[in-house]
């Protein structure tokens, strides 16, 4: 642990530094019950209890990334949402990119078809078809959630969409009322893809500009992902348990400046389900 910032954890993994942050209050918020069990190896599960029915089990290891999450329906019907295979994930929290086994990304579509601008969509409907198609290459494995939130290589083989249309004041991660009407488009399309499939996953990323430290800005963009995954469920009715959220701070800058740029003060949106879910990754 490099440092605390407030309900957030600065990490580093030799030379690799993330926030983490604890999604259990997102999850269980209005939960009609919330109970534990340990099991094996330091691992314990969580089971929610929603007041339609719904259980949302979820599997953590001994240090807390989640590599089981499914959905269970009051007709017993269940949604794998997250799996990861033992033989691939490393026991002992130490880290190693997953992506350094992968060959150089080559994009052989226009970037527009890659990366989708919230700015550029006339049609809401341009963010399912966006979002529904494949990822750009073939996937060589599942990865737990963990690793897809700290593996650029690895979030690379699926698009993203970058909400350039909402973006945050200097040094907040409040959502305007007024603001959320720009979360709409995108919300039908979740809502449409789930219909689809109860278990897909949504990464929601969190950015700043360059003004400020580079951990008070993981802590900012953090809080920056959480605010839409919020917003995406209180106000739109999305699952809190298909959303998970990384902040990346200033790392990737859609404005190369060091000047305070409204324009990195926003969130990007991928479709992992492909990456962390066994149903998926074998279509």
């Amino acid at each position: 642990m490099v440092r605390e910032i407030g309900d957030r954890i600065i990490i580093q993994f030799g030379g690799h530094v993330t926030v983490e942050s604890n999604d259990r209050p997102r999850m269980t918020r209005g939960a009609k019950e919330v109970f534990y069990e340990d099991l094996p190896r330091g691992r314990t599960r969580e089971t929610i209890v929603r007041e339609n029915g719904n259980q949302i089990i979820t599997v953590r290891d001994r240090y807390g990334n989640v590599i089981r999450r499914s959905r269970i329906t009051p007709d017993g019907r269940e949604y794998v949402m997250v799996y990861v295979d033992d033989q691939y994930y490393n026991r002992d929290n130490s880290w190693r990119d997953p992506g350094l086994d992968l060959a150089p990304i080559r994009l052989t579509i226009p970037v527009n078809e890659y990366i989708l601008d919230a700015a550029d969509v006339d049609d809401p409907e341009r963010y399912y078809t966006f979002l529904d198609q494949p990822p750009v290459e073939r996937i060589q494995r599942l990865y737990s959630v963990d690793e897809v939130k700290r593996s650029a290589r690895v979030r690379d083989i699926v698009r993203r969409v970058d909400l350039d249309t909402l973006t945050f004041e200097t040094g907040s991660a409040d959502i305007p009322e007024s603001e959320l009407g720009k979360l709409k488009g995108l919300a039908g399309a979740m809502e449409k893809l789930l219909g689809e499939n109860p278990a897909e996953t949504f990464l929601i990323e969190g950015h700043t500009d360059a003004v400020g430290s580079d951990e008070d800005n993981l802590a900012l963009s953090d809080r920056r992902a959480e605010s839409v995954a919020s917003a995406l469920t209180n106000s739109f009715a999305i699952p809190p348990e298909n959303l998970v959220t990384q902040g990346y701070g200033e790392q990737f800058l859609k404005i190369k400046t060091e000047e305070a740029t409204r324009e990195n003060r926003r969130v990007g949106v991928r479709r992992i389900t492909p990456l962390v879910a066994p149903v998926a990754s074998a279509n």
